[in-house]
């Protein structure tokens, strides 16, 4: 395979992954119904971080140790599980009453947050570590540099995450008024939080193939 074939072939087939609905779609979804659109593209842009670090693992050969391993595979697991639960229980126990809007709203502080937690959420599930070790081989010319093609192909699968969650970010700007009205964030969060139980569960209880 050519190198402009690869490129070819994976932007292509990660385009269709990257709109695959997951967990990082309900993060940044509800994100920019809850917080606006600047912290729902930090949190995309801690997702897109997190998933070059897997690329700079992968191409470095941690991640072949990953799925070699499988102690590392169950601690990252658990690690993970643990995250996605906190996050979840912390949403269904203090849920926000209304929408918050606007950089006057929200410390500066505060911002940074949102950066950390999407860029956790991908680095503590060793899914995302074990797609990448077993995907990007398959698309690394023969010959080439395992370390600057496993980079230059996560950078590409970030870029189209990014632009994907973008238009997710200005998709939400219609049902503002709907989350204005009393009762439906509280809702929003309740519902996010289950999901990222649920994700958790499935995270903690899947065995490895």
């Amino acid at each position: 395979m050519t190198s402009g074939a690869a490129l070819l072939a994976f932007t292509a087939t990660a385009a269709l992954l990257t709109v695959t609905p997951g967990l990082d779609t309900a993060l940044v979804l509800r994100t920019a119904a809850a917080e606006g659109p600047r912290r729902a593209m930090l949190a995309a842009v801690g997702i897109a971080l997190g998933c070059l670090g897997w690329g700079l693992l992968v191409g470095a050969g941690l991640g072949a140790l990953l799925a070699a391993s499988q102690l590392a595979y169950e601690v990252l697991r658990w690690a993970g599980a643990l995250y996605l639960f906190h996050l979840g229980l912390k949403l269904i126990r203090s849920p926000r009453q209304a929408i918050e809007l606007g950089a006057a709203q929200a410390p500066v502080a505060a911002r940074p947050n949102w950066l950390l937690r999407g860029f956790l959420t991908n680095m503590l599930n060793p899914k995302v570590g074990v797609f990448y070790v077993s995907f990007l081989p398959q698309f690394i010319p023969a010959g080439a540099s395992v370390l600057g093609w496993s980079v230059l192909l996560a950078s590409i699968h970030n870029l189209l995450g990014l632009v994907w969650f973008g238009a997710l970010v200005m998709a939400t700007r219609p049902l503002l008024g709907a989350l204005r009205k009393p009762g439906v964030m509280a809702w929003l969060d309740r519902l996010t939080g289950g999901l990222f139980i649920a994700f958790g569960l499935k995270l903690a209880l899947d065995a490895r193939a």
